[in-house]
C-alpha cells in the first residue's frame, strides 16, 4: 500500500508542478507577446487561470497527503497525544467526506454549465469546471490513504 501512496504522491507533485509551469510559461509568453510585439495572446489569461485551478486542486491533495496543510497546531498541541490522534482520525474522516462532496458538487456544476464555450480558447467550460471533481477525487484518495495508514498493523508472529 505504501508504494501506491508514494506513486500517488509523486503523481500529485508532478501534476502540481506541471500546472505551475504552465501558468508561468503562459503568463511569460503573454507578457512578452503583449509588451514586446504589441500583440496580446487572447487565450493566455484563460489558460493560466485554468492551470491555476487545476494546480490548486492537485496541490490541495498533495499538501494534505504530506501532512503540510494548514492546521491549528497551537490548539491541537495543547491536548495529549491520544486525543491528538483522535482529532487526526476525525480530520481524515471529515476530509474523506468533503472529497466525496466535492466530487458530487463538481459533477453537478460541470453538467449544468459544462456546455458553455470558453471565449478565449474555444473549448467547452466542462474541462475547467470538472477540476473540482478531479480535486475532490484526489482529496478522497489521499484521505483514504491516510485512513488506511491508521489501521493497526497485523503481527507477523515472528516477534520475540
Amino acid at each position: 500500500m505504501q508504494r501506491a501512496e508514494n506513486a500517488f504522491r509523486r503523481l500529485l507533485a508532478g501534476l502540481s508542478g506541471f500546472s505551475i509551469l504552465v501558468v508561468f510559461g503562459v503568463v511569460f509568453a503573454g507578457s512578452v507577446s503583449r509588451y514586446l510585439f504589441s500583440a496580446p495572446l487572447q487565450w493566455s489569461e484563460e489558460v493560466a487561470k485554468y492551470a491555476m485551478i487545476y494546480g490548486t486542486m492537485f496541490g490541495m491533495a498533495f499538501a494534505y497527503l504530506q501532512g503540510t496543510q494548514i492546521t491549528f497546531s497551537i490548539f491541537i498541541d495543547a491536548f495529549p497525544a491520544a486525543i491528538r490522534r483522535k482529532f487526526g482520525v476525525g480530520v481524515d474522516l471529515a476530509t474523506f467526506v468533503l472529497g466525496g462532496i466535492l466530487v458530487y458538487a463538481g459533477l453537478i456544476f460541470a453538467a449544468k454549465r459544462g456546455g458553455i464555450v470558453a471565449s478565449g480558447i474555444g473549448i467547452p467550460m466542462y474541462w475547467a469546471q470538472i477540476a473540482m471533481t478531479i480535486g475532490g477525487g484526489c482529496l478522497l484518495i489521499a484521505a483514504l490513504f491516510r485512513l488506511i495508514a491508521l489501521r493497526p498493523k497485523k503481527s507477523t508472529g515472528g516477534e520475540a
